[in-house]
């Protein structure tokens, strides 16, 4: 056989093993880290939106919060409260870091913006 035509096979040889290789790689090590990085992030989204609710709790009692903390009702959703003033109502939405508004959000303070609050008293009749 010809010396060309064995190092021609070698080296298509080598080459296939060596895409087999990194084939075998990818699928053993590379699909799970990548699995393992979405649980992580995962995770991390689920820790830091728990942060955010127990803050949320706490927040009206912190030190720098402008107003009488007994003052304020925690509604949760889609606000996190309504602070009472003798002089004003007041809409509360704790932020921390980078969180924004929700567009349900900005709906509600836009309404607010626009006086488009009213006041409704249900009637429960008994029969």
């Amino acid at each position: 056989m010809d010396p060309f035509m064995l190092l021609w096979i070698f080296v298509i040889g080598l080459l296939f093993g060596f895409l087999i290789g990194v084939l075998l790689i990818h699928k053993k090590v590379a699909v799970p880290l990548k699995e393992e990085k979405r649980k992580v992030e995962e995770r991390k989204r689920s820790l830091s939106s728990l942060y955010g609710k127990i803050t949320e709790q706490f927040a009206p009692f912190m030190k720098s919060y402008p107003f009488d903390a007994r003052r304020f009702r925690f509604i949760g959703s889609p606000i996190d409260g309504i602070q009472f003033e003798d002089d004003r109502i007041i809409f509360i939405e704790f932020k921390a870091a980078n969180s924004r508004l929700t567009e349900e959000q900005k709906k509600i303070k836009e309404l607010v913006k626009n006086k488009k609050v009213e006041w409704y008293s249900f009637e429960i009749k008994w029969e």
